[in-house]
């Protein structure tokens, strides 16, 4: 740069100069050579600002492009005309060669224009147009508050990458305009027509940049205000839904502290285990629901054009999720029905399996139950301790039995032992009665006390709690049936207690013999004879 203002400065001298001995200087060998060097630097300084214009500049290529397209179209209209003009004056057939390259080249030049269809009229169309915004994303949940800060940020970077474009415009205006004022110098060294027309090539190039360069400008302003008012606007809704959210959050808040002190109180004064899960059930589920209705019609413009949507589907969803409804519909009918309580000791025939074990939860899907050992698990399954999953649509249509259903945890369990013909049935059938009645009595008691309970709400015919005993006659004896009542959590426990004992009493007693499956043998103990010898 400072060589390039010392250059000026050394123009300026020899233009003083010139003017007093212009016709002494035209020949000085001096001046001459001044005159030379001048040219040179001024073509090397030329050539620097040549290489500072990058070979990939969008607006040079533009600019080209425009120039091409302008002499394109003037061939084009020189070619037509030419044509014109030897259709008119082939009357007889001649110049039919050249009409035939004529027509060729009008057909090359036509696809090219197609091609470069606009640029002759507007070469900077495409830079000068800023991004398009698109469409204005709606932000009407808490989820389109990151949609609408991804689109700020979309349309300040869009905005950026026009400034930028509007920045290099800029800097290729001033190298221009010094290249400019280097032509301007140099005619005035040397008056030489291919420098004069380099000169008004640059000046109509730098007018057209010029121009661009205002129309950026105003188009960047309004573009960048109308930025400013679609970001305005989101963060108005953005803020409007961060609100919202907060106030949801809020409510859920209050709703969940309410929900936990109601607890507090439940248990407080409610002593049974089962009870108070049920109802820690039911207000877990109804503080579920109304948190979720909340959130629907805070989140939900048009309800009715929803439900009137859900209306038409209902049936589909119906049937596409039969078994999922019927579950929920089951989980109702369980809680609110008291038929199944946690705790609960069930049995379940599934898909020809029985399954006996105790609930540990009941959701609104399935009922879980933990297999214990008993007397089914003893004969048939063979297997114990699983968690066993069951659907709570199973309510409907499998059959299940609730041991322990209303406080009433006893039921009745029965041991049969066969005597012989011969025994003493009636002593057999006090022995079994006595030990049944001794090791049943606590439970005996407990189940008069809970059947009474039950008076209130179930119609009971027989409620004879004693042990029962009965007889009947079968192939190997006569077989003695001991029914009484147990723990339904402990079956097996007392009922091999009982067995034990009873086994032990009849085997003391002479007159009494336990039949089982024997063979009897009769040998003829006389002596045999010898067949006689025929000989």
């Amino acid at each position: 740069m400072q060589k390039l203002l010392l250059v000026f400065f050394f123009l300026f001298s020899i233009s003083a100069n010139a003017a007093d001995n212009k016709d002494n200087n035209k020949t000085d060998p001096e001046f001459v050579k001044q005159k030379q060097h001048l040219v040179q630097e001024y073509m090397a300084a030329l050539s620097s600002i040549e290489s500072d214009i990058p070979a990939d500049s969008v607006w040079m290529k533009n600019y080209s492009s425009y120039l091409t397209s302008i002499e394109v179209k003037n061939n084009l209209a020189e070619i037509k005309a030419k044509i014109s003009q030897l259709s008119k004056n082939n009357r007889y057939g001649k110049n039919l060669d050249e009409l035939s390259a004529l027509r060729s080249k009008e057909n090359i030049l036509s696809s090219q224009m197609l091609q470069l269809k606009g640029k002759d009229t507007t070469p900077f169309a495409e830079l000068l147009t800023p991004p398009e915004i698109g469409d204005i994303p709606p932000i009407s949940n808490p989820i389109d508050i990151f949609t609408g800060y991804s689109f700020i940020k979309q349309i300040n970077n869009n905005h950026e990458d026009y400034i930028m474009q509007k920045v290099r415009l800029k800097k290729l205006i001033d190298l221009l305009d010094k290249k400019k004022s280097i032509y301007e110098n140099l005619i005035v060294l040397q008056k030489d027509k291919k420098t004069q027309e380099a000169l008004d090539i640059l000046k109509k190039q730098l007018d057209r940049f010029t121009i661009a360069l205002d129309t950026i400008d105003i188009t960047d302003s309004v573009y960048k205000k109308r930025i400013e008012v679609i970001e305005i606007n989101i963060n108005k809704k953005i803020e409007e839904q961060i609100y919202k959210l907060t106030k949801i959050g809020i409510i859920v808040v209050v709703f969940f502290v309410i929900s936990f002190l109601i607890k507090l109180i439940i248990k407080k004064y409610i002593t049974d285990n089962e009870r108070f899960y049920t109802a820690n059930k039911i207000i877990t589920f109804t503080n579920f629901t109304l948190i979720l209705l909340i959130v629907f019609f805070n989140y939900i413009e048009n309800v009715g054009y929803l439900v009137t949507i859900l209306g038409f589907a209902s049936a589909g969803i119906a049937i596409a999720m039969k078994d999922w409804f019927m579950s929920l519909l089951g989980w109702l009918v369980i809680v609110f029905g008291g038929s199944i309580h946690v705790g609960d000791r069930i049995r379940v025939d599934m898909d020809g399996m029985l399954y006996i074990g105790d609930v540990l939860d009941i959701s609104l899907l399935r009922i879980t139950i933990l297999e214990d050992i008993t007397l089914t698990s003893f004969e048939k399954n063979r297997r114990a301790g699983r968690i066993i999953f069951i659907p709570n649509n199973y309510v409907f249509t499998r059959m299940i039995a609730n041991y322990t259903h209303n406080s009433l945890k006893t039921v009745w369990d029965g041991i049969d032992i066969v005597v012989t013909f011969d025994s003493n049935h009636k002593k057999a059938l006090h022995i079994c009665k006595e030990i049944t009645r001794k090791y049943s009595k606590g439970y005996t008691d407990i189940t008069r006390k809970q059947l009474n309970k039950l008076r209130n709400n179930y119609s009971l015919k027989n409620t004879n709690v004693e042990p029962r005993i009965f007889s009947f006659i079968v192939p190997n004896g006569v077989v003695i049936s001991s029914w009484y009542l147990t723990n339904a959590y402990g079956t097996l426990t007392l009922r091999s207690t009982i067995s034990l004992e009873i086994v032990e009493e009849l085997n003391k007693a002479h007159d009494i013999t336990i039949a089982y499956p024997t063979q009897q043998l009769f040998i003829d103990s006389s002596e045999r004879r010898m067949p006689l010898n025929m000989e």
